[in-house]
C-alpha cells in the first residue's frame, strides 16, 4: 500500500496485521481520486472509519488543506499516527479515537469531502449516511465517497444529493454530491 501521487508520492504505508482492517486496494483508490481529483486541493477531508488512514493521507498528498481521521480501534489509531508521520502530513492531520456516531453527533466542523469505508459486514455505512444527512457537516457542493462490496445493495437516497455508482472489481464506490440549489 502506497501513496499514489502528490507530495508524499511513493511513500509506503504500514498495513495492519490480521483481518480486522481492510485497506482500500490501490486500483480502487486510483479510481476514487480520479473521480474527485479537482475537488481535493484546498479541501477539508473527513476520513471516517479511517483504518490505516490511507484515503485521508492520499487527499493530503494531493493538496487537501486538512484531514480528520476517525477510528474507534486503538490499533488503527496507532497505525494512522505512524502513516501520517511517514507521509510527513502530521501538521495538517487531526487523529481522533472515537466511535463514528459519537464523532458525528458532537462535530461542528464542515468538510468538503467525507470518506466512508466501514467494515463491510456491519450496517455502519447506512447509519453513517443517515446521520450525515441529518446534520449539516458538508460544505456546499460537498462530496461523500462510500466504499462497499459490489453485492451489497445500498438502499439509501439522500435528499439534496445526486448519486453515482462505480464498480472496481468486487468493490463498489458510491459518490453522493450535495446539490447547491
Amino acid at each position: 500500500m502506497r501513496v499514489i501521487t502528490g507530495s508524499a508520492k511513493g511513500t509506503r504505508l504500514k498495513t495492519p496485521n490480521g483481518l480486522e482492517t481492510r485497506p482500500t486496494a490501490d486500483r480502487v483508490k486510483e479510481g476514487i481520486f480520479s473521480i474527485v481529483q479537482f475537488e481535493v486541493p484546498g479541501s477539508s477531508v473527513l476520513d471516517l472509519f479511517a483504518g490505516t488512514g490511507q484515503l485521508g493521507i492520499e487527499a493530503l498528498s494531493r493538496g487537501a488543506r486538512q484531514a480528520v481521521f476517525i477510528d474507534s480501534s486503538r490499533e488503527a489509531i496507532h497505525l494512522i499516527q505512524e502513516n501520517v508521520k511517514k507521509a510527513k502530513v502530521q501538521d495538517s492531520s487531526k487523529i481522533v479515537q472515537t466511535d463514528y456516531l459519537a464523532f458525528l453527533t458532537q462535530n461542528t466542523q464542515k468538510f468538503h469531502m467525507i470518506f466512508l469505508d466501514p467494515p463491510y459486514a456491519e450496517n455502519f455505512l447506512e447509519t453513517a449516511l443517515q446521520k450525515i444527512s441529518e446534520i449539516d457537516i458538508l460544505t456546499d457542493s460537498g462530496i461523500i465517497i462510500c466504499e462497499s462490496p459490489v453485492e451489497k445493495q445500498l438502499f439509501v437516497e439522500l435528499s439534496g444529493f445526486s448519486r453515482k455508482d462505480y464498480r472496481y472489481g468486487k468493490t463498489k464506490i458510491t459518490v453522493f454530491r450535495k446539490s447547491t440549489v
